[in-house]
């Protein structure tokens, strides 16, 4: 009999062997007999979750936490090095511990049986009714079985989207995709949400999100300011998470007086660096911006927001150039043409976080070319048990 041996993990969760061959669910050490059949090795772990290989939810449970770290190291690093990037420093990797997940998207469908809430199964859109998951915070797993005892008393098909996240107050809900009408229904959501603690509940059906129920003004606290938490806007997935991309940060830009957070989002990093720094805080998304400003105004940090595009506008050299240091946090798709912008000026601290390597690998190349050095790599894991991994980076002139 010949067997194979698995000797690294490749991005999208396969296990890999000497000659090529991508295995599922295989870790490094495991043998591969020729039947297909896996001998575990000493990486080898076992799931924390029955759904795992159905739900599409996670990729890696069946590695230890060595290989996982490894994995999010790997991640980043190698595609530093594709783009000719070499870091002074790559700094041991940041894991967040099983059930911290503090928001989640999930969908919801009428099963014959029942309601199902989950996850899609992997490469499909059918639903994996959860019965547990060791990723979510209890609270958001909680809310789960309110609403499929919510939904099991409507009737007809269905199929929604449902966001969860957890604030100051408690569990944010967001439906979209269902139909509420007539009185007896809109009461019915308000006891609902009544009974089950939420902290506010939003339905979008087909209009944009409608508040049905908020006791209370909705926030999250960041950096010690209570900031408005717009139905929907960006947070970081863990709280643990963002300490680790804050304290990044925070270190890196440490005696600068003037700091320009650009995608600043609801002020994750604005309000974390403002103090006795003077920061402005650039974003797109109308909402964000201004909770952002609103925040900023009412705790006295020195914030300046602007609402900007900086995918269309990005803030020019000349600009940049008034401000000792730039932390940036764009979305999946990086930031080229404020990169560019960057690049061209005399900004002599850059800080780039990112939750895409391939995209933060491509910009800052364009940085390199530009005489900036990588001084360290922060390599981020969030999304526990799943390939998608997240960076801070820091470049200096």
């Amino acid at each position: 009999m010949t067997t194979e041996t698995i000797l690294r993990v490749a991005a999208k969760g396969d296990g890999m062997t000497g000659s090529g061959r991508h295995i599922p669910r295989a870790a490094p050490g495991d043998i591969v007999r020729d039947d297909g059949s896996l001998e575990p090795g000493p990486h080898h772990a076992a799931a924390a979750c029955r759904h795992y290989g159905a739900c599409g939810g996670c990729q890696l449970q069946h590695l230890d936490d060595e290989t996982l770290a490894g994995f999010v190291a790997d991640r980043v690093v190698n595609a530093a090095e594709g783009q000719g990037l070499e870091p002074a420093k790559v700094a041991l990797p940041h894991l967040s511990p099983p059930n911290s997940r503090r928001r989640a998207t999930l969908h919801a469908v009428n099963g014959g049986g029942g309601p199902l809430i989950g996850f899609h199964e992997a490469g499909s859109h059918r639903v994996v009714g959860l019965s547990e998951c060791p990723v979510l915070r209890p609270e958001l797993f909680d809310a789960v079985g309110k609403l499929k005892a919510m939904l099991a008393r409507r009737k007809g098909k269905y199929a929604a989207n449902i966001e969860l996240a957890l604030t100051d107050q408690g569990v944010d809900c967001g439906i979209k995709g269902l139909t509420f009408e007539g009185l007896e229904q809109a009461e019915a959501l308000m006891d609902f949400s009544n009974t089950s603690g939420l902290a506010r509940l939003t339905v979008d059906e087909g209009w944009g999100p409608e508040v049905r129920w908020e006791p209370e003004p909705v926030t999250v606290t960041l950096s010690g300011v209570a900031v408005p938490f717009p139905a929907g806007a960006f947070l970081q997935a863990t709280v643990d998470g963002e300490a680790a991309l804050v304290a990044a940060a925070r270190e890196w830009l440490d005696g600068a007086n003037t700091i320009a957070d650009l995608f600043a989002g609801l002020g994750t990093f604005a309000f974390a660096l403002a103090g006795p720094a003077k920061v402005l805080a650039a974003e797109a998304a109308r909402d964000a911006h201004l909770a952002c400003k609103l925040a900023a105004g009412t705790s006295g940090r020195p914030v300046q927001a602007i609402h900007r595009d900086l995918f269309r506008n990005p803030l020019q050299p000349d600009e940049l150039s008034r401000f000792d240091a730039v932390v940036l946090d764009p979305p999946r798709a990086g930031a080229r043409e404020q990169v560019k912008a960057l690049a061209e000026s005399a900004v002599q601290r850059i800080v780039y976080i990112s939750c895409n390597p391939s995209s933060w690998a491509r910009d800052a190349a364009m940085l390199k070319e530009a005489g900036y050095r990588l001084e360290e790599l922060r390599p981020v894991g969030q999304f526990r048990w799943s390939t998608h991994v997240e960076l801070a980076s820091c470049f200096a002139r």
